[in-house]
């Protein structure tokens, strides 16, 4: 399989959560932003989390997990801040670099080697962006490595969508189950619905 670096956004504020951190929140038994990480590994030996600090409480539930963590002092920019550190910090030696949202805890360890796999099959000179089962884009995303310097540049709170935009002609859409590349938990509301949906979760 390519290598690849996989990168989990992990460093916004939670802003409409009110007093509740979304990655600190229970599935599965474990805190949100470490059971995303932990399925990261499980396709990827180079996981890279950003943070809002070093000290931050979400630092604490990644301990033991070999992710490397680079903290945003800048994060109050939006996603942005995030993409350019963690660009700044991906090896010359990766052939490609999946995004992986921190707040989607239905994506599975076979929905991440999905997409890695048409990524492979597409020889990584193609982004690979998942969609739900109907056809609805989503994440996680795969950017071949030579947009990677684009990240750098990148301004605001709309992530990669700029990048996305300009090389559509290159772009191949992957279906994952259900809406698992479309749900993700930003509200006390969304959190509420999807636990009666989810209710052994």
């Amino acid at each position: 399989m390519t290598q690849i670096t996989l990168v989990i956004p992990a460093a916004g504020a939670s802003r409409r959560m009110g007093d509740r951190d979304k990655l600190l929140e229970p599935v599965d038994g474990f805190p949100l932003l470490r059971g995303v990480a932990v399925r990261a590994l499980a396709v990827s030996d180079d996981v890279i989390v950003t943070l809002p600090s070093e000290t931050h409480p979400r630092a604490e539930v990644l301990d033991g997990l070999a992710v490397r963590q680079i903290a945003v002092p800048d994060a109050a920019d939006g996603m942005s801040a995030s993409l350019r550190h963690a660009a700044a910090a991906v090896s010359h030696e990766t052939e490609g670099v999946m995004i992986l949202p921190a707040d989607m805890p239905d994506l599975t360890e076979d929905d991440l080697r999905h997409v890695l796999q048409a990524f492979d099959d597409a020889s990584g000179e193609f982004l690979v962006q998942a969609t739900g089962a109907d056809g609805t884009p989503g994440h996680p995303v795969m950017f071949p490595t030579d947009l990677i310097p684009e990240f750098k540049s990148l301004t605001g709170d709309a992530g990669a969508r700029a990048i996305l935009q300009a090389n559509r002609h290159r772009l191949i859409r992957v279906a994952l189950p259900g809406e698992n590349a479309l749900t993700d938990l930003d509200t006390p509301g969304a959190w509420t619905l999807w636990r009666a949906n989810n209710p052994d979760r």
